[in-house]
């Protein structure tokens, strides 16, 4: 007889505390694979799909659509087919009382605090109690949070880790000269004080730019490198849309350059664009801000390449774009030699990583293992 799987609302940032159920994908009695489409929910940040962790049938729906669910409570179980419908039945009472009570079981392991580097708090968030090391790095003007549907499917089997950059998040906003120096000396400071020997690191964007400077200065503390629509990486760069992004000034101006983000341009609701006007009016992050634009831009162009260097890395290099990416075109993966692996996602932008989590998970355990 095989087991009951508890299927628990996720904890998508450690601003969510709940999530409201939008619309079942599966219905009761449908046999379902490891990483099917399950459920959409909606959060306060940003909407998206929960999938499948482990293969079975869907037996019980226990949250409805509409319901707001507390993080780690039980919305609906998988089993296999020969286990009985009485004990199906008991289970989700139990489940349906606890989430009526709003009692929250989320088993997790999870940790977050900060930590001083070159003087700086950098903020981080881990999640995972065993295995291989992952860091995340986000990109220009994100947070740690931004792997919000990425690091907590990743931590079974491995310990991911998310930090904030210098600049950003809930880190200190100097960014000193803003070089790829500072921050990838911020990557490689996390790794020493909380003593990770070797990781596998993971960037976004200028995040992607980030990890590849710090594989480059110290390449025995890093297993492998996987970049999304990394920055670095090819000619191509949408300068005006970095541009725009700084100097937008309120939430309405904002709204066309977060859209631009996604291949689906809805999924920039008004409430992201409030939370991230919120963060650019934080003392110093404007400044911050411009500072890194000059990092990343010489006039319209990109200040620098990264190809020729990541080349003559000993270790697996990963790059990841979306095909419909407006802001570091897919077609900068025309540079790439044939020692580095490209994979274009499809129905994706620059923000792959929240519309396309399941292919960027894949693209990662590829080479870290489960």
């Amino acid at each position: 007889m095989g087991d009951i799987v508890r299927v628990t609302m996720p904890s998508w940032g450690l601003s969510m505390a709940s999530g409201k159920i939008v619309e079942w994908l599966v219905a009761e009695g449908d046999e379902i694979g490891e990483g099917d489409d399950l459920v959409e929910i909606d959060t306060d940040k940003i909407a998206g799909v929960l999938e499948a962790a482990q293969p079975g049938i869907l037996r019980r729906v226990v949250a409805h659509v509409g319901e707001d669910v507390p993080v780690g409570v039980c919305i609906a179980l998988i089993a296999d087919g020969d286990v009985p419908e009485t004990d199906l039945d008991e289970q989700a009472r139990i489940a349906r009382q606890e989430l009526e009570a709003g009692a929250i079981i989320d088993g997790t392991e999870r940790e977050t605090g900060e930590i001083t580097i070159d003087g700086r708090a950098i903020a981080y968030t881990t999640y995972g109690a065993r295995g291989p090391d992952i860091v995340l790095v986000h990109g220009f003007a994100g947070e740690k949070t931004s792997w919000l549907f990425v690091q907590q499917a990743l931590s079974t089997g491995h310990v991911v880790h998310a930090i904030d950059l210098p600049g950003h998040g809930e880190s200190d906003k100097d960014v000193g000269d803003g070089s790829l120096d500072v921050l990838a000396r911020t990557v490689l400071g996390y790794l020493a004080e909380r003593g990770i020997h070797r990781a596998h690191l993971v960037g976004h964007s200028l995040g992607g730019a980030v990890v590849a400077e710090a594989a480059l200065r110290e390449p025995e503390r890093v297993a492998s490198l996987t970049l999304l629509a990394p920055a670095g990486v090819g000619p191509a760069i949408n300068a005006g849309h970095l541009r725009g992004l700084v100097s937008a000034a309120t939430p309405r101006e904002l709204a066309p350059y977060l859209a631009r983000l996604f291949a689906d341009p809805t999924m920039a609701t008004p409430q992201l664009a409030d939370d991230v006007m919120r963060f650019k009016s934080t003392d110093g992050v404007e400044a911050s801000l411009r500072t890194l634009t000059g990092t990343l831009l010489d006039g319209d162009r990109p200040r620098f390449d990264l190809v020729d260097q990541l080349a003559g890395l000993r270790i697996p290099v990963t790059v990841v774009w979306g095909r419909k990416d407006e802001v570091l075109p897919a077609a900068n993966v025309d540079v790439l030699p044939s020692t580095m692996r490209a994979l274009l996602v499809d129905d994706a932008g620059h923000m792959l990583h929240l519309e396309q989590p399941s292919a960027v998970v894949a693209s990662i355990t590829s080479v870290t293992g489960r």
